[in-house]
């Protein structure tokens, strides 16, 4: 049977929600794409419902609840006053509307928020495909040689090089966003974060943002907490 969670209590932020969600993904420590959703619900206080699968229990709920929820029978997936939301990162971008935080102040830091989440859509994608390919003592490897340091590249010059980014550590300089969990938890599901930052030698931007997420007050409480699973 899944788990399920009551996390917090209900705050300003469950009101401008709309009350409390219910997150429906994988037992799989504090790692994946619905890890982001409850990284952004942890920093702005809202409580939620965290029912949590196990990857072998998960086929049978798959068809007999997850399809029902959502017509791709993937998750996550939230609930929320008989509203169904998917798609995580079209969740990010809801939830952050909803709030009015998250999201940029402007359209330029909108856009640069947009641009950087879309650049790790794109790693996640590939990252998922060797992680969790049958070849993956393969496949896993070579991603980690080849296409992840290209990325790492990629990201690190673009918020060396974006006026945008250039006054503060966070995606949007002085700003936090929706992009900056986003980018956090790649890098923390890629084994980039732990070790002392060990994995982003090289890359002292993307540190600085690393840092600046996990120094935020609520996010840094949550981290040291039993519920952080690592």
């Amino acid at each position: 049977m899944p788990t399920t969670t009551q996390i917090g209590n209900p705050s300003a932020a469950n009101d401008k929600i709309g009350g409390v969600p219910t997150i429906h993904y994988f037992d799989f420590q504090s790692r994946g794409r619905g890890q982001v959703l409850r990284l952004m619900w942890e920093d702005a206080g809202i409580a939620y419902k965290d029912v949590r699968y196990t990857f072998d229990e998960y086929p049978s709920y798959k068809e007999a609840k997850i399809a029902e929820l959502n017509p791709t029978a993937t998750i996550p997936v939230v609930e929320l006053n008989g509203k169904i939301l998917t798609q995580s990162y079209a969740i990010l971008r809801h939830f952050s509307r909803l709030l009015g935080a998250y999201d940029g102040k402007n359209e330029e830091e909108k856009y640069w928020a947009d641009l950087i989440c879309d650049i790790v859509i794109d790693w996640r994608t590939l990252f998922i495909q060797a992680f969790f390919s049958n070849n993956k003592d393969t496949t896993y490897p070579e991603h980690c040689k080849t296409v992840r340091p290209n990325f790492l590249r990629a990201i690190n010059t673009h918020l060396e090089s974006s006026d945008v980014a250039s006054a503060g550590p966070y995606v949007c300089g002085n700003t936090f966003t929706y992009a900056d969990m986003v980018l956090y938890q790649i890098l923390h599901d890629e084994n980039l974060v732990q070790e002392g930052r060990a994995g982003l030698k090289g890359q002292e931007r993307l540190a600085k943002v690393v840092d600046a997420v996990e120094g935020r007050e609520r996010i840094k409480k949550w981290l040291g907490s039993e519920r952080y699973l690592g």
